[in-house]
């Protein structure tokens, strides 16, 4: 169930994005993956380590600079990022103990990350985005 609710939120966000017009400023997926990525912070903030909360900083700080990256030069950095982040989610509590992340998370995360990063694709080959800055 919860691939399948990450799937419907991320499309109800991009659909909604593209209707309203959100995804025509570049900064819109940059932002939305500097978002996803600090999760995994708030979580370690709600575990109640600060250990984890710095090696989840790390992380974040590892997926903000490719989206700042794909922001300034090239957003398929940022559908990269994205995919990458949802492989990410399928190891994660392998390489770091989070217990506040929740049991549902990692299935959840990976689905939204990779059905933006689809989005996102297609956004970019309809050139309904700039991909250059």
């Amino acid at each position: 169930m919860a691939y399948f609710i990450g799937i419907v939120i991320a499309l109800a966000v991009s659909l909604s994005a593209t209707f309203i017009g959100f995804d025509k400023d570049r900064a819109f997926y940059p932002t939305v993956l500097a978002v996803i990525a600090s999760y995994y912070v708030l979580f370690a903030v709600m575990g109640g380590s600060i250990e984890t909360v710095l090696l989840e900083l790390a992380g974040m700080f590892v997926f903000m600079g490719v989206a700042a990256l794909g922001f300034k030069r090239n957003l398929w950095f940022v559908v990269a990022a994205l995919f990458v982040h949802g492989i990410f989610d399928v190891f994660h509590g392998h390489f770091i103990s989070n217990p506040g992340v929740p049991i549902w998370w990692p299935m959840f995360c990976l689905s939204y990350d990779f059905a933006a990063a689809v989005y996102l694709s297609w956004l970019l080959y309809q050139s309904r985005i700039a991909v250059n800055f």
